[in-house]
């Protein structure tokens, strides 16, 4: 099985589906049936999550996590103009979404399309630039409206979502650029591994339980329905890319520290370990801004063994970008993870 390609092929599906957090359903739906289709036991969560449950030799549960929901926005009010003001969706800067395309997603089914714009985008009319802020990025709608009255009678109102238009692109030379992989590149690569394992038959030393959640982006992501008898937690996100950082967009990203803390050491170690012995392109980075499913279970209690590993993201929470190396190197770690024996014995 071309795994890599199989997880390239989730990844654009995924992100061509809008799923802001608090609006994640089309996404899960994808989720459940590619699941369907390869037979394993899952179930839905109160909080609109999946829990996927994998037999090993063992009882003892190691714990994958990866979350669906993205960045967006929420109709925060109908201007007198019929633009839109939005209040932002996870954390953004308000000028990496301005100029993109976006839908506005009403209580009553309708989706509308639009442009994110600054109030004083004319150099023809405005002196000065302004700086981007909640208070001066409007929605464009495409629609004809000219006041409130015109837009209220689209059924838009204020608590509509709002979605960023992903604009997916594969490149030939392996580049995949598109909003929103942040996480759904991990997501693409969790499913493609589920599909490759159930084709070959793995036998996995422990029990697995792959979470998927739906609330990451606003800090709380895999922090519930977590097994009885998890040990090990596997936070799979993204690695940032920046100044001071080893990460780039054809590696594997194994987080030693972020916002949270430290990660597990002998976790980790094991992870470097297995990285370098199989020469699986790979780098070790802390991220000051950062935190992960493993953060929130952490914070939530959970007696865990933590570690956080990803493909290399560039522009993160912006339009991001990867490359396919790096969802190779992301797929190699993971089952070279599941298929060794625990340093947490």
């Amino acid at each position: 099985m071309d795994t890599v390609n199989l997880a390239l092929d989730h990844i654009l599906n995924l992100v061509s589906i809008p799923s802001p957090t608090g609006f994640t359903e089309g996404a899960i739906q994808y989720c459940e049936k590619v699941l369907e289709d390869i037979g394993v036991h899952f179930i839905r969560t109160m909080k609109g999550g999946l829990s996927i449950i994998v037999p090993g030799e063992s009882e003892r549960t190691r714990v994958l996590a990866a979350h669906v929901d993205t960045l967006g926005a929420m109709v925060k009010q109908v201007l007198p103009s019929g633009r839109l003001k939005i209040t932002p969706i996870g954390g953004f800067r308000m000028q990496v979404i301005e100029g993109e395309y976006c839908k506005v997603h009403t209580f009553g089914g309708n989706i509308y399309s639009g442009t994110i714009v600054a109030h004083k985008a004319s150099t023809h009319v405005y002196r000065e630039a302004e700086e981007r802020t909640e208070e001066t990025i409007e929605i464009r709608l495409d629609e004809v409206v000219s006041n409130e009255g015109d837009v209220e009678a689209l059924g838009i109102r204020v608590g509509d979502i709002v979605s960023f238009d992903a604009r997916p692109v594969l490149t030939p030379s392996g580049f995949l650029k598109s909003r929103h992989l942040d996480d759904k590149a991990s997501v693409g690569i969790l499913l493609a591994l589920l599909q490759s394992m159930n084709e070959e038959k793995w036998t996995l030393p422990y029990s697995l339980q792959i979470l998927i959640s739906t609330d990451e982006e606003i800090g709380y992501g895999g922090n519930s329905n977590i097994s009885a008898n998890a040990f090990e937690y596997l936070a799979v996100d993204m690695g940032a890319i920046g100044d001071g950082l080893s990460t780039t967009e054809y590696v594997v990203s194994i987080c030693a520290k972020d916002s949270s803390g430290p990660y597990h050491y002998g976790l980790r170690k094991q992870l470097v370990e297995l990285a370098e012995a199989n020469e699986i392109k790979h780098a070790i980075d802390v991220f000051p801004y950062y935190a992960s499913d493993a953060s929130a279970a952490r914070r939530a209690g959970y007696d865990l063994a933590t570690a956080l590993i990803g493909p290399g993201i560039d522009s993160s929470h912006a339009y991001e970008r990867t490359h396919k190396d790096s969802i190779d190197a992301t797929l190699q770690l993971v089952k070279l993870y599941l298929s060794s024996p625990s340093v947490c014995e």
